[in-house]
Parts: structure tokens; C-alpha cells; sequence
């Protein structure tokens, strides 16, 4: 079956650094749009990045654009999210997710087929 297996949250000071992985198997992972989104407990899932099933396309919410970048590697059906310059408000359980070729609205969460168990990142000021 279909896994989505996160890594790489902890606890980090603002201003500083993580690099979350999201490693996928059970699926033909070059088919697949990757994206990354972000909940924190009492509010909805909010998109973070996505990139396309090769790689040429990326998309970023504005709150995280310029420090957050995506990027896969398909050989390795893993995708990435590096987080630069991390501040409190990017505290939240991160997750990866999966949809096979392009959703509609890349931003939608409920467009995705496939949901990793999420890994939490805490950011302290």
C-alpha cells in the first residue's frame, strides 16, 4: 500500500534552519504531485509548497516564500522541504501528501489522494 513517511521536524530557534523529508512508497512516484502543508491544532491544514510530478514546477504560499524551498528526487521517491529563517508563526505538524499527476488547485488539500503521518516542527522566539 501507499506510505508517505516524514522526517526531520524537532525544535529549532527562530531565524534558524530544518530540512523535512518525506520519503514515499507504494506508488510510482514520478507520477505524483508532491506538496507539503502545515496544521496547528484548532485551525485548517494550510498549503505550504507543492511541486510538480517532474520538477520543473514548484508552487509556495506567500508566507513562506523566499524561505521554504521544495525540491524531489525521484530516483529516490523522496521530497523535500528546506525551511530557512524559521520563525514562531511556522510552528505546526508538518505533512507530506500526494496526488497523481496535477490537482486542479494545487493549494486545496482535499485534492490529494495520499497523507503522510506528519512530523511536528516547534519554532521558539
Amino acid at each position: 500500500q501507499v506510505q508517505l513517511v516524514e522526517s526531520g521536524g524537532g525544535l529549532v530557534q527562530a531565524g534558524g534552519s530544518l530540512r523535512l523529508s518525506c520519503a514515499a512508497s507504494g506508488l510510482t512516484f514520478s507520477s505524483y504531485t508532491m506538496g507539503w502543508f502545515r496544521q496547528v491544532p484548532g485551525k485548517e491544514r494550510e498549503f505550504v509548497a507543492v511541486i510538480s510530478h517532474s520538477g520543473g514546477n514548484t508552487w509556495y504560499s506567500n508566507s513562506v516564500k523566499g524561505r521554504f524551498t521544495i525540491a524531489r528526487d525521484n530516483a529516490k521517491s523522496t521530497v523535500y522541504l528546506e525551511m530557512n529563517s524559521l520563525n514562531p508563526e511556522d510552528t505546526a505538524l508538518y505533512y507530506c501528501a500526494a496526488k497523481f499527476m496535477r490537482p486542479l488547485d494545487v493549494s486545496r488539500p482535499a485534492q490529494y489522494n495520499y497523507w503522510g503521518q506528519g512530523t511536528q516542527v516547534t519554532v521558539s522566539s
